[in-house]
């Protein structure tokens, strides 16, 4: 194991409070850490190239930046060290502006906490592996659920892209709300006016598939994969054959 850690001023954000250069030094005392160094602004191109040659040099295969929060800067130092072909996951970061210097003022417990920090993150990258991607096929069908006025349009807009909608509604009709009124605030258009062309394009949509009298009762998995289960109530009619009529209802 061979453990680089470079610990940076960040100017005066983190000298200021922290002593950098006793941070670095008792650092190379832990386990696995051959290399220490410090930085003004590691983030800095010149700070980058510092990293990538004292990687090539010493043979680093473990990367600690004591610096800021990895929020900030964690994809740039990841991209530095695989710049070099170090695998970006060896490299880790530990903390010391926004979790120390900003927020003490006594410059010796910030800077012993700084030295604790920094031995947590050598403790870590020591048993880091290696991390690869995997992919997976991605299922784009989407589901809406709700067929009220702002459902039906999120149905319209991603069917018009080309992508499969399921629309459930638990009524027997959609519309929701905005059927039952008269007007509309604050242009007082007619509701059914705005609502009827929408409704009709949802039925005849040939991207969208129309649940209605329909439940979502479960739903599994993850983004890209994912499995719903749609509890259908009982219509007692022949979907394929049902004209809408209403003489199901009415007799």
């Amino acid at each position: 194991m061979r453990i680089g850690i470079f610990v940076c001023y960040c100017g005066s954000n983190i000298a200021g409070t922290v002593d950098v250069e006793k941070v670095a030094k008792e650092a190379l005392k832990l386990p696995g850490v051959v290399f220490t160094q410090t930085n003004l602004y590691t983030c800095s191109e010149p700070g980058q190239d510092q990293i990538k040659k004292a990687i090539e040099k010493h043979n680093l295969n473990r990367i600690i930046v004591a610096s800021c929060s990895p929020r900030v800067h964690g994809v740039t130092f990841m991209r530095t060290v695989e710049n070099v072909g170090l695998y970006p996951y060896l490299l880790d970061m530990a903390n010391i502006r926004e979790h120390n210097s900003w927020i003490h003022d006594d410059k010796e417990k910030a800077t012993i906490k700084a030295m604790e920090l920094v031995k947590m993150a050598a403790a870590k990258v020591y048993r880091h592996h290696e991390l690869y991607p995997k992919y997976f096929d991605l299922n784009k069908n989407v589901l809406v659920i709700g067929g009220g006025i702002a459902g039906i349009q999120a149905a319209l807009d991603v069917a018009d892209g080309s992508k499969k909608v399921f629309l459930v509604e638990k009524e027997a009709s959609i519309g929701g709300k905005m059927s039952q009124l008269d007007k509309t605030f604050p242009t007082i258009d007619c509701s059914a006016c705005i609502l009827s062309p929408k409704m009709v394009d949802v039925g005849m949509h040939e991207n969208i598939d129309l649940l209605t009298l329909s439940e979502v009762v479960k739903v599994e998995g993850s983004i890209g994969n994912f499995k719903v289960t749609v509890r259908k109530k009982p219509r007692y009619i022949d979907e394929k054959n049902c004209t809408s009529c209403g003489d199901c209802e009415n007799g």
